[in-house]
């Protein structure tokens, strides 16, 4: 098994019944393709410290639990993953960065 983890950041603040509906539908379209084994997010925790962040501060985090690459290729390959980055990138621009790696424990 390997995880997708994702750090989201929305560039301006999010309502939180907003970030309730991006979680659900990243949830819904990744458990829907039929290749996620695993999902879980969380919110970020928001710290004085952030204000200091050299890249930028999280929103959410999400981590996807899949059997393998070809696995995760599949998963953001359905056509709804595009429609749901466009459709969310419309409505509340934000940044991602992820890392694909074994499970941490």
């Amino acid at each position: 098994m390997i995880h997708h983890t994702m750090i989201v950041s929305f560039d301006n603040p999010i309502p939180e019944s907003e970030l309730d509906a991006y979680l659900k539908d990243v949830e819904n379209v990744m458990t829907g393709s039929g290749h996620v084994q695993t999902f879980a997010a969380r919110r970020h925790i928001r710290v004085p410290g952030d204000d200091h962040s050299p890249v930028f501060v999280s929103t959410a985090v999400v981590q996807l639990g899949l059997a393998d690459i070809d696995a995760l290729n599949a998963a953001f390959a359905v056509p709804e993953a595009f429609e749901l980055i466009g459709r969310w990138q419309a409505r509340h621009p934000y940044k991602v960065v992820w890392v694909n790696h074994e499970p941490l424990a």
